[in-house]
């Protein structure tokens, strides 16, 4: 059995068949019965049977999630609590017991709700509690009188209070499953999209340099051993990047990311025009930008058939803004729909509490800009 079945088997509510054995309660009303010392037993027989009966369906239905929405446990209840005053008025003395029989069915049926089903519970068990005291008081004594109304009263609280915290355990468990389960779709998600940034930038500048070293391998071979060895390199960052983001301890930084796009585009042949100014970034936000710089250069890389890629940092005391901009084929090309890595950069920029924005710049080129807040504490505690 494993340690998740073990703790739900340690949680599991009381069963139908746990409440039963109270019924034993009444054995001296049956040896009354079978002894003749009951007057008129072929009243009290068939009523101690209807007592059993009416007592295990109403507990039967009402731990039965399928009659929780009928009126099959309540009719039952009342039909319980006729059978009760009947055979206690006409009898007494140990038949006063159904008196928390029926107390403890009462409990199981109006345990449900906070407000008004707990309201109705109060009010129904203390009016049995006094009937029974009553009951008792004229047909034995004040002692005894005592005894069945602190019964009474006991029996019907403590059994909706225990079921009540059984309910409520169990609906902590699943909603504490069902936020780990969410939380491991948003792991997924984040996971998924790392990943796809992570490899689309990379077997980019895998490709291009690719292609560079063909085309530069027939007339100056040094320079494609270089574009080779660039190729090699970019394969071993790409190892340690991918581990690292496995263990979840990655963290690209701007200024990185920046270089690379330099280099990406570079060995592309479009020429780069990198800038940056403002303050120093807080980690979290930098390594946001840098996803978006990324991103962005890869899609100029790919798509925009472009000669000239600007990417500005703009940073402020409390915003920081990176605008890509190229004069690509921005009209009519596939960029104009937004892809999975942007998609997720978008939903990751919201989360962060900025925006991101991504179309057509004029009649040709393509746009890309992302603005993020910046918290001032933050970038207090990194200058430190």
């Amino acid at each position: 059995m494993t340690d998740s079945t073990a703790g739900t088997e340690r949680h599991k509510p009381p069963g139908r068949f746990a409440f039963l054995p109270w019924l034993f309660m009444l054995t001296g009303d049956v040896q009354d019965l079978f002894q003749g010392e009951v007057p008129l037993p072929w009243l009290g027989g068939p009523g101690v049977l209807a007592f059993a009966a009416l007592y295990t369906l109403t507990v039967f239905t009402g731990l039965d999630v399928r009659y929780k929405t009928t009126r099959v446990p309540r009719l039952s209840l009342a039909g319980l609590a006729a059978v009760t005053y009947a055979l206690t008025l006409g009898y007494g003395g140990d038949w006063l017991l159904c008196f928390p029989l029926l107390s403890l069915a009462s409990g199981i049926v109006l345990r449900r709700g906070l407000t008004e089903s707990g309201r109705r519970l109060g009010i129904l068990v203390f009016t049995l509690a006094g009937s029974a005291g009553v009951i008792a008081s004229l047909r034995g004594g004040p002692s005894e009188s005592l005894t069945v109304a602190y019964g009474t009263l006991l029996s019907g609280f403590v059994t909706a209070a225990i079921l009540s915290l059984f309910e409520t355990v169990a609906q902590l468990r699943a909603t504490r499953e069902e936020l780990a389960r969410s939380a491991v779709e948003r792991e997924r998600l984040r996971f998924s999209r790392d990943l796809h940034d992570l490899l689309g930038h990379t077997m980019s500048v895998i490709v291009v340099k690719a292609e560079a070293v063909r085309r530069l391998a027939p007339r100056d071979l040094d320079a494609a051993v270089g574009q080779a060895a660039d190729i090699e390199a970019v394969g071993r960052q790409a190892l340690t990047e991918i581990r690292e983001a496995v263990t979840g301890y990655r963290e690209g930084t701007l200024t990185t990311e920046l270089d690379r796009a330099r280099s990406l585009l570079e060995a592309s042949g479009i020429t780069a025009d990198l800038r940056q100014s403002g303050p120093p970034l807080p980690p979290q936000t930098a390594a946001l930008l840098g996803w978006v710089v990324r991103e962005g250069v890869t899609n100029v890389v790919r798509h925009s058939g472009a000669r000239r890629c600007t990417v500005e940092v703009r940073g402020e005391t409390d915003q920081v803004r990176l605008e890509i901009t190229d004069n690509g084929r921005g009209v009519g090309s596939e960029r104009t729909v937004p892809g999975t890595g942007l998609k997720g950069l978008t939903e990751r920029m919201a989360a962060a509490g900025g925006h991101l924005t991504a179309g057509p710049d004029g009649r040709k080129g393509f746009r890309l800009v992302a603005e993020l807040p910046v918290d001032p504490e933050s970038e207090e505690d990194h200058r430190s």
